[in-house]
Formats: C-alpha cells, structure tokens, sequence
C-alpha cells in the first residue's frame, strides 16, 4: 500500500509539471524604449491566468496548462494591445514593444509627450539634458511622504532644506550653498520673493501635487539667467494631456504631537491690516493712544486642533480638432503644525534656567493654475499659463523660563502670481528654424499685519516693554521678456550644428513698509497685572502704548532692479561627442530709495555687466552612458536690503547695510558619469569645483569707537564635493540612493576677548548651511497584481554651520540630522486609490550647539560631545490617509 501511494503522487507530480509552464518577460515603450509598469499580460486561451508588470517592465505568468502553441496579449493605456503566438517549449524572454496610441489630427499630430511624469520620462531628460540637471518624476512626487516641494526636494542628490519656524521646509540649499546662491524657476521662467529683504523664493508655498516634474539644474548654459552660482530649481507644472484627463484626491491626517498637548491659536480673523500710522493716512505727527489699537486679535485658545485636510482637483482635455489643450488644476491645504523647543545657552543673552518654546502653526495653502495650449499650425504653437500660490500662517510662540515669559502672535499671508505668454515658431525645412519667445507678469507679495508679543515677568505683564506690535507688508513685481532664436545645419557627414541667440530684460520694482510700536503696563510699576487675578487671556491685559511708535525703521524703503541680457550659444553633434559653447552678457542697475533717510543719502545705485562664459561636452562612453564636463561662470547679486545704508542697534552689537558691497562671481566646473542600466534606471558618479570671488558674508569692521556686523566681501572661497546617484529596480523592488560630500572654505573677521580689549581675528570655516555628508535611501515596493505600491524613505543631513556669530569660535552648528519617512498606496481597477503618508516616524530631536571654545569654557549647561548645547527641537510625527481618482 505505501509503494502505490508512493508511486501515484510521483505520477501526479509529474503530470504536473509537464502540464504547466512558466512564462518570463518584459513590456517597453517602443519608440522610447522605457519599462512600462503595471501592463496588464494574460493567455489569450486561458483568460484569467496572467500577471501585470513590476517596476523593471518585467512579468512572470505561472501555471500555464502545456500545449503545442499559445498567444499572449499585452495591454496599457494610451498604448495598443499587442499578441504574440508562441510555442509552448520557448523559455527565452518575451520582448513586447508596445506602440503609443498616436492620435492623427486635422493639421496636427498630438502624441503623448509629458516625459517627466514617469521615472524613464526622467531619466530621459537627464540623459538628453546639455548640462548636469537632476530631474524628480511626477510618479515619483505622488509616491512621496512629502505635500509641498520644499520638503519634496530635500529627496534629490546635492539638495538639503532650510526649514521654517515650525519645522516644516522652506528654502533649498544646493551643493551647501546657501539659498541666496540658487534661484526659482516656473516652467523656466525666474519669479520673484515674496521676502522682505531678499530674493529667494520659499519653496513650501508650492504644493507638489501640482507639478508635473522637479527639476534642478547644477550648471548654467548661456541661454539660463547667470545668477545661479549653485544652481536652478525649475518647478514644471502640470501640462495639458493629449486626452481628457481628471484626478481628484482627499486626504486627513493628524500631527502627533498634539496628542500630548494643546494647540494654541488666537482670533487671527480680527486683525487690522493696516497699521495705526497708515489708518491716520501718514500724518506728519503720528504719535498714537490705546484707541488707535483693537486687542480682539489677541484672545487666544486652547484646544486639540482639527484634522488637517488636504484636496486638489484637476481636469485636462483638448479641444477644436485638438488644437487646443487644457490643463486647469486646483489644491488645498489645510494643516496644523508645531515644534517644542528647549534652549538651554544662546550667546550674546541671559536665560533663568532653561527656556521652554512650543510652537503651534496653522498652514493653509491654496494653489491654482490654468496652461493653455493652441496649435495654430503643426509649425506655430502659442502657449499661456496663469498660477496662483498663496499660503497664510497663524503661527503662536509661547516661551517661558524660570522668571519670564514671552508669547508671541503671528500671522503671515504671501502669494505669488505669475502669468506667461509664450510663443514657438518652426520655420524652413525639417523646421531648422526656430524662433521661441515669452512675456512674463509676476507679483510676490507679503504681509505680517499686528505681529504682537506680549511679555510677563513670572505670573505678571512686565511694566515696562510689556508688549511690541509690528506692521510689514511688502511687494515685488516683474515685467520680463525673452526671446530665443535657433538654426540647426546638417551636414553631409551626419553631424550636425545648432547656433542660438537671444535675450532678456526684466524691470523689478519693489517695496517695503515697515511700522512698530512699544507699550507699557497701563497700571504701572505699583500695581502689576497679575494672570489669573487681573486677566485670563491676553486681550484683557491693560496696554499703553508710546506715543510715538518707530515709523522711520530703514525697512521702509524702495528698490527696483533692471536686468537686460544677451547670449550666443553654438551646439555641435558629432558621432558620440557633443560640444556646447556658449557667452552670456548680463548688464544690471539696482537702487534703491529710502522713506526715512537718517543722515545717509536716501538714494544709491549699483551699475555692472558681466561676461558669462559657458562650455559642456558631452561624450557617449558606452551604449546608455555619458561622460559629461562642465564649465560656466556665474554669478550672485547682493539683496536689496544689504545695499541700503540701513543701521539698526541690536542687543550685543550694532548692524549696518553696506552702500560698496560687490556681487558675487564664480567659476564652476562639474566631470560627471552618468549610466542608464534601463530607462527608469540610473548609476552616476559626478564631481564639482566653485572658485568664488567676492562671497557675501556678514563679518566686522571697525569705525572710530563703533563696531558693525554688516554684509562684506571676504576675497576668495571654495566649495568642491562628490555626488553619488543610484537608481535600481527589480520586479517588485527599487532602490533609490543618493550621497554628497561637500568641502567649502571662507575667511571672516570675527572679535576676541584678550584681557579686557577686544580685537579683531581672522577665522576660517564652512560656507553658511553647509553638510559635509547628505544622504536619502528610498526602498520601494510594488505588487502590481494586487495593486500595492509603498516607500520607505531615509534622509541625513550631517552637520552643518546653523548661525554664525560675530565672537571667535563661537558658531551655532547644528547636529546631524536623521529622518524617517514612509507612504503606501493600493490602487483599484475603478481608478480609485487609497494611499497613506507618514512623515518624522522617528521623531529624532533636532540639536544645536556651540563649539567648545575660550567663550563656552566655563558655561556651565548641558554638553552635546563636549560642545555647549544651544537647544533641542521636536517637531512630531505626521500622519495622514486619503484617497484618489483619476479617470480611465
């Protein structure tokens, strides 16, 4: 009996095995060669035995009944469905090269063409680009644990992030140079700052749901603006589909930090915008009484905030014939943020104990915007985008040590619109010709109406300096034009030149308005007010303010800046080489107007043309792989605030503007190899070399019995780094890794004690900002059967110079910084989906702190590796959970 048992389930396994088969493959674009994911692959015989495709493009279909021969469909939207017969014995790999669903119009041919939705779309632009850029995928921001591009961008190689009083991101450093080396591009188009004394542009005022690609551009070609001496970002914005398109998504979520604590807000809503100077209408005598101010704005709550909630919508179709596209897209978000500090030691000010800071931040943000498209002929296409970005902050800062207190409410609203025309034209034959063209309208605006802080002395108001109320609002507007024009000549040995000429000239006016006011206790040093006695919330504290509030702060003031441009730039394609050679001329006139001179000259201006020279060659090494060398000078314009010969008295030193400050110039040279394993996928190995003259860095200059803190240039600095990018995808597994290493170099003056004097001393150190070590390591996983995909996502910032101080070695540096995020999403066949994004899982504190040095010696508080700790921030974990619809 045990040998015929034995003996049939030999039998049985047997059978089985010669009556099943396994069948491998792959699915690709076949003009673009790009691995299609989640391609759906059955038997044609046997319908619902099949499989769908990884993230490497590739299938495995098990358990196929044997037979002599059988025939495999394979099919994916946009794309048409392809059979293959073949027979049962093959055990080759199945190659599917699918062909896109092209469209044949009236007077146009409309393919499928937005390459940077797609990681191979990606990979493609960096592959083609003429210089070294990075590029980040829409799929890959959707699949992100990230909502605004600041927090976005901190993913790319080369990239780490300046965050905000909360904690969020909000401006990009580029290669450890400091956000006033990179500038922000709309579809290429630079805008303006909403800030009031610089030009950066704050990157979490973008949603990224609203973009099509990221892209950031470490060298310069002669047809980009030359100020960008650590780079470019360029936000790409969602195009119009070559079919009708709709995505609508929900999500909610909650900041975990207010599961132990209480959210604190105030009656924002009831704040005057205008300042009591601007209500009397700037009266020559402007001095103010208790009536000229509401205290509504001042009540302030305590309560577990709602859940945040974020939606976008978007909607894009073509339309008359398909001339006409249309893209229109819309997202809102609403979220509750915070941070706990501790601040043990700050040079330069006294604590009792250590000082205790919670943060609570409401964010919304609202981002719109409409592309338009026309094909007037298949040579002549005119384009029109109008974006609108807003973002308002209702942010309370509540600190309090042993003896004081020091609340503050703050509300900042600022939105930047832009609205561009462009034009492409094709002329001659196989369009040699062509001529591109654009005019640009951009507003950035900001105001911080009624910023109040109030302070108290233990449990009651202080008497005197109880309270500052400040008014700020500023604006900056450009009116810009560009124009390119290009000719590509063929020549008979099949290489090939491209010469392009063109300019720009942009007029930037800008304005700045400034108002502040001190109040005391309205009962005096006899009869302080007392919490809980005399108040319980802050609006029915008894103020007075001074009579005459600061008016004339140099803050106030105007400035307006004209660029004009022009550039010839020649492309020569040869074989496997490419050479780009290319001279911009930039010519620049800023100034500026002070409202209130004090002794100065209230006007001044800074006239200078630069030469920009550029050189790429490109060469193609082995088949999908590059070896790029870079050349490009480039340069760094001083703020509009740095020039104005402002002078403010600050708590330890005094600080002025600098009327003689020189811009900024740098040779940078980038050698990077760059391998494309498949089209999604990437291997790069990339140095880079900046030789700065003139760097803008804040030092000390003595005048008579004065000492300044003020923006000066230190002769010469260097930046030199490493960057790593890895890109690997398996059938249900990728890896994305990127590592920087940055070395920088810059000489300032700073003061030191000997005895009782002080005197000036030389000292080296990192550019402002700067990680020596930023890694990311993304893990990503996809079963497209069932319709799972997620990421776990690591990123380091090493450590880097947080502030730097006017005394020798006494620094803030800030710790290196590890955080841990992760998303996951399962798709439906419908076309729903239900994703979620956690972000900080970890929590790990933020850490600040001072080198041990002559000045921390004896300070006696918490050490962080011998160092002084300056304080510890937590900002809590994120969560939120969602759902999304795009139409099939």
């Amino acid at each position: 009996m045990r040998r015929f048992v034995l003996t049939a389930a030999s039998v049985i396994l047997g059978l089985t095995e010669m009556g099943a088969a396994t069948y491998k493959g792959y699915v690709k674009d076949a003009k673009t060669g790009e691995e299609l994911i989640g391609a759906t692959i059955y038997i044609k015989e046997y319908p619902n035995i099949g499989s769908t495709t990884g993230l490497d493009g590739s299938f495995v279909i098990d358990n196929v009944p044997n037979a002599e021969k059988i025939t495999i469909v394979c099919s994916y939207i946009s794309y048409k469905t392809i059979e293959k017969t073949i027979s049962a014995s093959t055990t080759d790999p199945i190659l599917f090269d699918l062909p896109a669903d092209t469209q044949m119009l009236d007077e146009v041919t409309v393919i499928a063409h937005n390459p940077g939705r797609t990681e191979a779309g990606a990979r493609g632009i960096e592959k083609q680009a003429m210089n070294v850029v990075n590029v980040m995928s829409a799929k890959a921001i959707e699949l992100s644990p990230d909502i605004t591009v600041a927090n976005v961008i901190q993913r790319m190689s080369g990239v780490t992030i300046e965050r905000n009083s909360s904690g969020e991101g909000q401006y990009a450093i580029l290669r450890g140079m400091d956000k006033r080396y990179n500038y922000t591009l709309i579809n290429g188009v630079k805008i303006p700052s909403p800030d009031n004394k610089n030009r950066f542009v704050p990157l979490d005022i973008f949603p990224s749901e609203m973009l099509d690609r990221l892209e950031v551009t470490k060298s310069l070609t002669a047809n980009m603006e030359g100020d960008g001496i650590g780079g470019a970002v360029n936000l790409i914005m969602k195009d119009a589909p070559t079919e009708r398109q709709f995505t609508a998504n929900i999500s909610t979520g909650y900041n975990a930090m207010y599961f132990g604590r209480d959210f604190q807000s105030f009656n924002h809503g009831a704040i005057v915008k205008e300042s009591p100077y601007e209500a009397m209408g700037k009266p020559e005598d402007y001095q103010v009484t208790a009536d000229n101010f509401r205290n509504d704005n001042l009540r302030m709550k305590w309560k577990r905030p709602a859940p945040d909630l974020t939606a976008g919508l978007s909607y894009g179709d073509r339309f008359f014939g398909n001339k006409l596209g249309v893209m229109l897209a819309a997202s809102y978000l609403n979220t509750y943020r915070g941070k706990e500090s501790q601040l043990y030691y700050q040079p330069g000010t006294s604590h009792n104990g250590i000082e205790y800071r919670n943060y609570s931040a409401q964010q919304q943000r609202i981002g719109a915007h409409a592309k338009l498209d026309y094909h007037i002929t298949p040579q002549h296409k005119l384009t029109w985008y109008n974006g609108y970005m807003d973002m308002s902050e209702a942010e309370v800062r509540d600190g309090e040590d042993d003896k004081e207190r020091a609340v503050r409410m703050k509300y900042n609203h600022q939105y930047i619109i832009n609205s561009t025309l462009k034009g492409e034209h094709h002329f001659l034959e196989d369009n040699a010709l062509k001529l591109n063209w654009s005019a640009v309208l951009s507003k950035a605006y900001s105001e911080t109406p009624d910023n109040a802080e109030i302070f108290l002395q233990g449990t009651h108001v202080s008497t005197s300096g109880a309270a500052t109320r400040r008014w700020e609002h500023n604006s900056d507007r450009d009116k810009a034009g560009y124009i390119d024009l290009s000719y590509k000549w063929v020549l008979p040995n099949a290489s090939a030149f491209d010469f392009s000429v063109g300019g720009m000239y942009r007029d930037k006016k800008r304005d700045s308005f400034f108002n502040e006011y001190t109040f005391d206790s309205a009962t005096g040093a006899r009869d302080p007010q007392y919490l809980g006695e005399d108040w319980n919330n802050f609006d029915e504290i008894l103020l007075t303010p001074r009579r005459y509030g600061n008016i004339g702060d140099p803050l106030n003031y105007d400035a307006s800046e004209k660029v004009g441009a022009g550039y010839g730039m020649a492309k020569y394609t040869f074989n496997l080489w490419e050479f780009i050679a290319g001279i911009r001329v930039e010519h620049t006139d800023q100034g500026y107007v002070l409202k209130f001179p004090r002794d100065v000259d209230p006007e001044g201006h800074q006239k200078y043309t630069d030469v920009l020279p550029s050189f790429h060659a490109k060469y193609n090494v082995h088949k999908n792989a590059n070896l790029r060398l870079s050349y490009a000078r480039a340069i760094n314009r001083p703020s509009f605030f740095e020039i104005v010969p402002y002078s403010i008295i600050n708590e330890d030193y005094k600080e002025k503007g600098n009327p003689d400050l020189k811009h900024t110039v740098a040779d940078n040279i980038d050698l990077r190899y760059e391998f494309f394993p498949k089209s999604s996928e990437q291997f790069m190995v990339g140095l880079f070399y900046k030789n700065i003259q003139d760097p803008i860095e804040y030092g000390l200059i003595n005048e008579g019995q004065d000492t300044y803190y003020q923006p000066m240039n230190f002769g010469d600095a260097t930046n030199l780094g490493l960057e790593v990018d890895i890109m690997k995808y398996f059938n249900w597994f990728g890896i994305k890794a990127n590592y920087t290493y940055t070395h920088s170099k810059v000489t300032t003056d700073k003061r030191i004690m000997e005895g009782s004097e002080v005197r000036s001393i030389e000292q080296s150190r990192p550019l402002f900002g700067q990680a020596a070590h930023v890694a990311n390591l993304s893990l990503l996983f996809k079963d497209t059967n069932h319709g799972w995909e997620g990421q776990l996502a690591g990123s380091y910032t090493g450590k880097r110079l947080s502030d730097i101080s006017n005394w020798y070695d006494d620094d803030i540096w800030e710790a290196g910084y590890f955080q841990l995020d992760a998303s996951v999403e399962k798709s439906f066949d419908c076309g729903i989906s239900i994703f979620a994004k956690a972000s900080n899982l970890l929590d790990v504190p933020l850490l600040r702190y001072i080198q041990n040095g002559p000045r921390t010696a004896n300070i006696d508080y918490e050490r962080h590796d011998g160092n002084v700790i300056e304080r510890k921030e937590w900002h809590g974990q994120s969560i939120m959970i969602g759902v999304r619809y795009k139409l099939k």
